[in-house]
């Protein structure tokens, strides 16, 4: 890293938008935002004091060769945008899921060691102070041997027949549906807590058939739904439930029960500081009790992009701009983000195929 304020360009503002607030927040200067939508892009850069707006990335990376970019478009650009970033000598941050499938997150992983830059995958739902002390608690060995796990996130975005489609509907562009969205990051909680998926056996649904991903006349075809049963290589089984179509809810959970105890997490996301989240525990014997976590970050905003930003990207930020200083890699890395790219392939085929399917390694 050359300059005292890292350099930021960013493509996509949907997810993206959030990034800004949190390279600002790390001291960063965010000098320039892309997006085909001209109107969208010049009103947020307004807002974020950001100075350059593009509407092709590859002329933000010519012009303005940021030190750091940011992935934030739909995942089948993700591979061009990553490749061209480390071959102009840029670090990247990118939005899961990695890639279209684990071909090309293995392209975006060697694309990387080549350049000799840093790459990390935004999970930044690790971030939250509750799982942080989940993750802990796990390592601590608090629930022994474990015997098996559940985990759910559950979202009511398009659960109403009426609600617009987007790009996420369709696979061409998204690679997998709700799996994407969401499930990824509850794959990558039980990889980063537990260890490796050995196989899976998927079940998946499309709510409303008679919808049209945007542009297209044809039916969706990116699940709305699904649910996996998984093992794992230390013997423990779990259970996965995702959803973009469940009316009511907006949270996520994670539960793991073991030999010596119970650790259980939850993430509600109309609750008073929900950004925090929320750790139950128990000991044998015991029944599940709450347990205190640090304070999360005191974020006062209200657009849920800058919460987002503040309270939980930042702290993967910080991360990143460590391992960029070091040159040392760092988790959640491009290769976490191949890992859970692997389980997706392996819920795709099981859906479509039926059965169990292996993951690859």
């Amino acid at each position: 890293m050359t300059s005292s304020r890292p350099t930021v360009g960013i493509v996509g503002l949907g997810y993206g938008r959030a990034h800004i607030s949190a390279f600002q927040a790390n001291g960063c200067e965010v000098v320039a935002v892309c997006q085909r939508n001209q109107a969208t892009a010049k009103a947020v850069a307004d807002a974020y004091g950001v100075p350059r707006v593009f509407e092709r990335w590859e002329a933000m990376l010519e012009d303005v060769r940021p030190e750091i970019v940011v992935i934030a478009t739909p995942p089948h650009l993700h591979l061009a945008i990553a490749g061209a970033a480390f071959a102009a000598g840029a670090h990247v941050l990118c939005e899961k899921p990695l890639a279209m499938s684990r071909a090309e997150a293995r392209a975006m992983v060697d694309a990387a060691v080549r350049a000799g830059r840093i790459g990390m995958t935004g999970f930044n739902w690790r971030f939250a102070v509750a799982m942080q002390r989940f993750h802990a608690m796990v390592s601590e060995d608090a629930v022994g041997r474990v015997f098996h796990i559940g985990a759910r996130w559950l979202g009511a975005r398009w659960a109403d027949e009426a609600s617009a489609p987007t790009w996420r509907m369709d696979r061409a562009q998204a690679g997998v549906g709700a799996m994407g969205d969401m499930g990824v990051h509850v794959v990558d909680f039980i990889r980063w807590n537990f260890g490796e998926f050995t196989r899976v056996s998927a079940r998946a649904g499309i709510a409303y058939g008679n919808r049209r991903a945007p542009g297209l006349n044809r039916p969706p075809d990116a699940e709305d739904f699904c649910t996996v049963v998984a093992d794992l290589a230390s013997g423990a089984q779990a259970t996965l439930t995702v959803s973009r179509t469940a009316h009511g809810v907006n949270e996520h959970s994670l539960e793991a029960y073991g030999s010596r105890g119970a650790v259980s997490y939850r993430m509600l996301r109309d609750e008073p500081r929900w950004w925090a989240g929320e750790l139950r525990a128990a000991g044998s014997g015991a029944m599940l009790q709450p347990v205190p976590v640090d304070p999360a970050p005191d974020v006062t905003d209200r657009d849920p992009m800058d919460v987002i930003g503040k309270a939980l990207i930042a702290p993967l930020v910080a991360r990143f701009l460590d391992a960029v200083r070091t040159g040392r890699s760092a988790s959640p890395s491009l290769e976490d983000g191949l890992r859970a790219q692997a389980v997706l392939d392996a819920v795709v085929e099981s859906s479509t195929q039926g059965g169990w399917v292996d993951v690859a390694h």
